[in-house]
C-alpha cells in the first residue's frame, strides 16, 4: 500500500532532520556494506575443509591434524563475520535544510587534542546553538 502525499512529506522531513542532526548515522543507513560472494565461498570451503581435517585427525589419533582442522574452521567463521576493511568511512559532510550535502573540512587539529578537551568544545558548541 503506497504512502499518501502527507505521509511522504512527513517522512522526508524526518529524514532531513535525522541527516542534519546526525550525519554519521545517516551515512551508516545509506551506505550498505557489500560483501563479495568469493568471501562466503572461501569461508565455506575453509569450514568444510577444517571439519574434514578435524574428523580425520580424530580418526587417525593425530592431534596436530585435528588442531589444524579446528584452526581452519575457526578462520572460516571469522572470515564470514569480520567486516570488510575498506567499508569504514567517516561522514562525507553535513546535509543542509535544502537537502544538499556540504563537504566537511578535514579536522587535523581535532586528532591532536586530548579527548576531554574535544568533548568540552562539542559541549560548548551545542550550548551556543541552543541545545541541539
Amino acid at each position: 500500500m503506497p504512502l499518501s502525499e502527507y505521509e511522504q512529506r512527513v517522512l522526508e522531513q524526518m529524514e532531513r532532520a535525522l541527516t542534519s542532526d546526525d550525519p554519521r548515522l545517516a551515512n551508516t543507513f545509506h551506505a550498505p556494506r557489500r560483501r563479495s560472494v568469493l568471501r562466503y565461498v572461501l569461508a565455506g570451503a575453509g569450514v568444510v575443509g577444517g571439519l574434514l581435517l578435524l574428523v580425520l585427525g580424530a580418526a587417525t589419533s593425530q592431534t596436530w591434524l585435528g588442531v589444524v582442522g579446528f584452526v581452519l574452521m575457526f578462520a572460516g567463521v571469522v572470515l564470514v563475520f569480520q567486516s570488510p576493511r575498506g567499508a569504514r568511512k567517516g561522514p562525507v559532510g553535513t546535509v543542509g535544510a535544502d537537502g544538499r550535502v556540504r563537504p566537511s573540512a578535514p579536522k587535523k587539529q581535532a586528532a591532536r587534542q586530548p579527548f576531554l578537551s574535544r568533548l568540552e568544545e562539542r559541549w560548548e558548541r551545542r550550548r551556543e546553538q541552543g541545545g541541539r
